[in-house]
């Protein structure tokens, strides 16, 4: 590890997993809210799990995971981020599922609309400057911010892969899939192409869940609900080593 205050120039593939609706899902309502922010949690845990080797979870901000691989610029490194990427995708959707069924011995609001949550994805490739602080990496830079901004576009769909001109040279066509090429506005920085992958198979009927799973799950949410009345700290998947980065 670089000597404290160090500061170099790094090549990093970055992936903001981003859950959509999360905002309408969380009402205020305190039994409400504590039970959408488990639900969350579980969802978060789940697309951590998901990833792997050359992939490590950056940060946590809200209902968002960042993830970041050191890049070498090459096609093999692309390929590795995208296929985790769909992984991460696909692990989100069955749980998602899962838990519509399991939740649904709760009338509260985010109980009912926990099938209606999904999964946008930003991939970006690009420079960034790191600053090893205490022991940590801090993050910064102009590609840094063109990833964050990214999550604010113009596509209307709640569950997709966009991923950035600089990535989708080293990844290259990815066979099977016809995705959407488009310019994106990104603020302060201009027109930023992108290209939009959509999931085949995102319609496909939610699974079924057994009665004792969902009693299960709904002790586990009101023992949760209980806590976070009484001490008002949510609970988040842990972050072992965490790079902490420059907020936008």
């Amino acid at each position: 590890m670089s000597a404290s205050g160090e500061i170099k120039s790094v090549q990093i593939a970055l992936v903001l997993a981003d859950i959509s609706g999360y905002t309408r899902f969380a009402r205020l309502h305190r039994t409400s809210e504590a039970h959408a922010e488990h639900i969350v949690c579980e969802l978060l845990e789940e697309v951590i799990a998901a990833t792997d080797h050359p992939l490590e979870l950056h940060q946590l901000l809200g209902d968002a995971a960042v993830f970041v691989a050191r890049s070498d610029g090459s096609t093999e490194l692309a390929q590795d981020v995208f296929e985790q990427v769909q992984r991460l995708s696909e692990a989100f959707r069955l749980r998602a599922g899962e838990l519509t069924g399991e939740c649904s011995l709760c009338v509260c609001d985010a109980c009912r609309g926990a099938g209606t949550l999904k999964l946008k994805v930003i991939i970006h490739h690009g420079q960034v400057v790191e600053t090893q602080l205490r022991g940590f990496a801090k993050l910064a830079g102009e590609d840094m911010i063109v990833a964050h901004r990214l999550l604010k576009n113009s596509v209307a769909a709640g569950e997709y892969v966009l991923i950035t001109e600089p990535f989708q040279r080293l990844l290259g066509d990815v066979a099977g899939t016809d995705p959407d090429h488009r310019r994106e506005s990104c603020e302060g920085v201009g027109e930023i192409g992108v290209v939009v992958y959509f999931p085949e198979n995102a319609d496909r009927p939610v699974p079924r869940t057994k009665f004792r799973s969902r009693l299960a799950t709904m002790a586990r949410m009101e023992a949760y609900t209980a806590r976070r009345l009484l001490t008002r700290k949510p609970k988040r998947p842990s972050v072992p080593g965490t790079i902490r980065s420059e907020l936008i």
